[in-house]
């Protein structure tokens, strides 16, 4: 693969293709004497940055999320995950760099699941979605009043549900590829989610194409973003059923589980609903009006073969910003009270633990 790795063990080839003197560097590997010695005390599960605030968080998923990470091959990331693993074992191979590790980090967060360490298929990854996201959102924009046509003429093709269905498919994968793992959820229930989620995509767009036939224009581009958000608020609570019917894994501060709570499931889904809605928001909101405004030029009436790909490449462009935004919005290892937990739950709590557990923790999940 590189030069000088070959009499090495796999699992060390990304750190030994780092080494000075070897010109086949990979461009995401930082040159030599750029980065700080490695040092005894390096935790390197713990947060790079501040995860109590929300600059803190931001850096963290503009960092994990970096949709470039999405075009590395599999066997990049599987060494990544054995130096991560060398190192929680600690056993860091000799000439290893805090920047090296750093890196390792950040392909494993974006690539394997926290709460497995398995790793996530592609398409569901948070790194994927500026460029899924991109071409579906864009899709819908661009055909966001043909399911009209469809009816009206029947030979013609009803986009808008093609649309929906995709992206609802899309959604579906990214809900369960990101859950908390903790719990499971069988096929039925998976199968169940999808199909209530996507018809209540498909009629919200349907319904309101239908009911804004005579509407503003502008009020008729808006209908994609409805359809969005009411289908979120199905999808996410319809794919993770199971912590809500059953309660999702809680522990105390150093990861010693608890027991499981239901209303700690309630407020992380609730949150992660609440940022795929805001992810969607700006492009799906204002996107609309810059189109509505730049279609009045005579040259983009010139050029409407490409209203699909500008919108496809603006979505992008909103899309870098807002998904790592989004999920930072609220903490990934979301907190509530002991005082706010169900009474079977708090009571043995308190019974085993007395004051000294104040606060239970859990992935909410993204």
């Amino acid at each position: 693969m590189f030069a000088g790795v070959f009499s090495v063990p796999r699992r060390y080839r990304l750190v030994e293709a780092a080494r000075p003197g070897l010109q086949d560097q990979p461009p995401w590997i930082s040159p030599p004497g750029t980065v700080m010695a490695l040092t005894s005390t390096f935790d390197i599960d713990a947060p790079r940055w501040d995860q109590s605030t929300f600059m803190g968080r931001l850096k963290h998923f503009f960092n994990i999320t970096d949709w470039r990470t999405a075009l590395l091959p599999d066997s990049r990331l599987d060494e990544a995950k054995a130096l991560v693993e060398s190192c929680r074992a600690g056993s860091v191979p000799p000439g290893t760099t805090e920047e090296q590790l750093h890196y390792a980090k950040k392909l494993y967060d974006s690539a394997f699941h926290p709460d497995t360490g398995d790793r996530m298929n592609l398409i569901g990854r948070m790194s994927f979605q500026v460029p899924g996201g991109m071409a579906i959102t864009g899709a819908m924009l661009q055909f966001y009043r043909h399911v009209l046509d469809g009816l009206v003429f029947p030979g013609r093709s009803p986009a808008v549900v093609f649309w929906q269905w995709v992206n609802q498919s899309f959604n579906a994968l990214v809900n369960y590829t990101n859950r908390n793992a903790a719990s499971s959820i069988t096929p039925k229930q998976i199968g169940v989610a999808y199909v209530t989620a996507t018809s209540t995509a498909l009629a919200t767009a349907v319904g309101l194409n239908l009911y804004t036939k005579r509407a503003p224009p502008l009020v008729a581009r808006w209908v994609p973003f409805v359809a969005v958000a009411a289908a979120n608020c199905v999808n996410i609570p319809m794919m993770r059923q199971q912590e809500i019917l059953n309660g999702i894994a809680v522990t105390d501060e150093n990861g010693n589980k608890l027991g499981h709570s239901k209303k700690a499931a309630a407020k992380g889904i609730t949150q992660v609903v609440i940022s795929r809605i805001t992810m969607a928001a700006p492009g799906m909101i204002i996107l609309p009006i810059i189109m509505q405004r730049l279609e009045k030029y005579k040259f983009m009436q010139r050029i409407t073969y490409l209203h699909g790909p500008i919108q496809v490449m603006m979505v992008g462009v909103f899309l870098v910003f807002m998904v790592p935004a989004a999920c930072s919005l609220f903490p990934q290892k979301c907190s509530i009270a002991v005082s706010k937990l169900e009474p079977e739950l708090r009571d043995a709590i308190l019974s085993k633990h007395g004051d000294g557990v104040q606060s239970v923790y859990f992935n909410k999940g993204l």
